[in-house]
């Protein structure tokens, strides 16, 4: 049996974490419906580790009408208050809140003719950044710049630090580890 090498987060025993990291972290994500529930999970991250979102997004998708940001953005005060009683999400207000009004963002701009995927991708040209593989910054001047414009439009919980955290997750960023097995393999 052979062991691969993975980023030092994914190695221990949590299997679901090492599944995330050999198929989804850091693999250019396109889907613009996907990298906004991407952003919003991240939101959500904020204070808490990605450890206890990622066991926990079943149930996120499950209350959050499977991320649909078109049902998301009708969530009323009734919606709300029955989210803050789901003990299978982070129940803060404020985040959960966050999210409808990023739905209504989304929302905005998908009725503007402006794809939320090109958006995101626009501040690096549609390429991937490459890590050095052996510093992992928390943030950088990119993740600066794109959580700024998210902020102008209206997105919360979108500083440089989870910013930075979402490039990596959805692949704008490569930031995988020199010596693991999934550096450089997203294109």
């Amino acid at each position: 049996m052979t062991t691969l090498n993975r980023c030092s987060w994914a190695n221990g025993d949590d299997a679901l974490m090492a599944r995330y990291h050999d198929e989804e972290w850091g693999v250019p994500q396109r889907d613009a419906r996907m990298l906004w529930e991407m952003l919003m999970l991240e939101g959500f991250q904020a204070g808490l580790s990605w450890r206890t979102i990622l066991h926990k997004r079943e149930a996120f998708r499950e209350a959050f009408a499977g991320f649909d940001p078109r049902k998301v953005a009708r969530f009323d005060e009734k919606k709300v208050a029955k989210l803050l009683e789901n003990p299978g999400i982070i129940r803060s207000r404020a985040k959960i809140e966050a999210t409808i009004a990023g739905a209504k963002i989304y929302c905005a701009m998908e009725k503007q003719g402006e794809d939320f995927a090109d958006f995101c991708w626009s501040f690096t040209g549609g390429q991937v950044i490459r890590g050095d593989g052996r510093s992992l910054p928390v943030s950088t001047e990119k993740s600066e710049e794109i959580s700024k414009a998210l902020k102008q439009r209206g997105f919360k919980f979108v500083g440089p630090v989870i910013v930075y955290a979402w490039m990596q997750a959805v692949g704008i960023v490569d930031d995988h580890a020199v010596g693991c097995f999934r550096r450089g393999a997203a294109r």
